[in-house]
């Protein structure tokens, strides 16, 4: 019995302790995120974005992936700055949910824009390291 309640708190400690390791590391692909957008990093973006991500904004738009760099390249959509952030992160194995409240500021189509947003995001770990696989905003 002993030995039973040995490896059941030998993994339990041990998947804590994964699970620690991967919010960091799923906080750090945000942060990321969210520098790209504003230097209008291609690479980095095209990196931390699953072929497949659905990023929705609060005004109910939809972007693909192909969309958010085409418009972050051509200036439709540019992202000044992030702030304000607070963060609740969920992990597990191979997926994240990433919860989010934070201030951005920018400029879509020329007008600008200052808004308050709630953001959830879906995050999925690959051998390409934690992508976005899902967004979308609501105003607060």
């Amino acid at each position: 019995m002993r030995f039973v309640l040995a490896i059941f708190v030998l993994l339990f400690v041990s998947f804590n302790g994964f699970a620690q390791k991967d919010t960091a590391a799923v906080l750090a692909a945000v942060m990321r995120l969210e520098k790209a957008l504003v230097d209008k990093d291609k690479v980095t973006l095209t990196a931390l974005l699953h072929k497949d991500v659905a990023y929705g904004h609060s005004s109910g738009w939809v972007q693909t992936k192909k969309n958010v760099v085409e418009d972050m390249l051509s200036g439709f959509l540019e992202y000044k700055k992030f702030s304000d952030n607070s963060f609740l992160i969920d992990v597990s194995m191979e997926k994240a949910i990433v919860k989010e409240k934070v201030t951005v500021a920018g400029v879509r189509d020329g007008k600008p824009f200052d808004l308050a947003l709630f953001v959830m995001e879906v995050w999925l770990k690959n051998k390409a390291g934690w992508q976005l696989y899902a967004r979308q905003s609501t105003k607060l």
